[in-house]
């Protein structure tokens, strides 16, 4: 099996720092047409500059908790690159909450932004991609693959991360769900789990507080933090016909941290 995307079209979520950047420039780089996806302007302007008309990457500015934005979005990308072949849902948030408040709305407001968010456009994509199969003369061709960024949070929390953890444990179901849902259809939904990564929300966090970082490192076996690079492999690899028969699995990437008891480090 090929681990190549050439000429596939690929929508990344969240794509202005971090992690969903990271996984962008990889897919872009790996020969795939690229829609950057963020609600911040200026930042996907700061990285990825004025793009020629005939550049495989793109970016594209919204909320997609809004329906309109999805559907914008969805012709924008269809407009720039014909077809729509990979989704990876990177937009996601950490917030604090307190687990014996009951007038914190935190668990609401992480399932809306980390789950509905996803699950929505994951079906609006998922359609795309079924209408392009029906040309497709390949019976036995992969049609498109979904690509959900959930955390180990849904395994190991913190007490003041309850509403991060309930928000990707239902990310987690929800990769299975729809990659059963979808299999029929010739679609792959896999989620990639990830520790400690030095995404944009980790450098504020660990910001003048090296306590922390070590304590993070001294709970990771392979002793350091992640890159956010290193999930961009992961996600290349489940993007690829090399993982072709791989659908409704959640991999794990966190140095070895899930091998230990659990801790109540906090996962970002």
């Amino acid at each position: 099996m090929s681990f190549s995307i050439s000429g596939k079209t690929a929508i990344v979520t969240g794509a202005a720092s971090g992690i969903g950047l990271a996984i962008g420039r990889q897919l872009a780089n790996a020969g795939a047409n690229v829609m950057f996806v963020d609600t911040d302007e200026a930042a996907l302007l700061a990285e990825l500059g004025e793009q020629a008309e005939d550049s495989n990457i793109r970016y594209f500015v919204g909320d997609m908790r809004e329906r309109l934005a999805v559907a914008n979005l969805l012709s924008a990308t269809i407009d720039a690159f014909d077809e729509i072949d990979i989704l990876v849902n990177g937009a996601r948030q950490v917030v604090t909450s307190d687990p014996l408040d009951p007038q914190d709305e935190t668990v609401e407001q992480l399932l809306q932004q980390n789950l509905m968010t996803a699950m929505r456009l994951s079906q609006q994509v998922a359609k795309r991609m079924i209408r392009q199969s029906e040309d497709s003369e390949d019976a036995g061709e992969q049609v498109g693959t979904i690509i959900n960024l959930s955390s180990i949070s849904a395994r190991r929390t913190h007490p003041d991360l309850l509403a991060y953890s309930v928000a990707s444990a239902a990310l987690d179901q929800m990769t299975r769900s729809l990659a059963v849902a979808l299999a029929p259809h010739r679609i792959r939904v896999n989620s990639i789990a990830f520790g400690s990564v030095m995404s944009a929300s980790m450098k504020e966090v660990l910001k003048g507080n090296r306590p922390l970082r070590e304590d993070i490192e001294q709970h990771t076996p392979l002793g350091r933090i992640a890159a956010p690079t290193e999930l961009a492999e992961t996600a290349l690899f489940l993007a690829s016909e090399a993982s072709a028969f791989l659908t409704g699995q959640v991999i794990t990437v966190d140095g070895g941290r899930t091998l230990l008891d659990p801790v109540t480090v906090p996962v970002h």
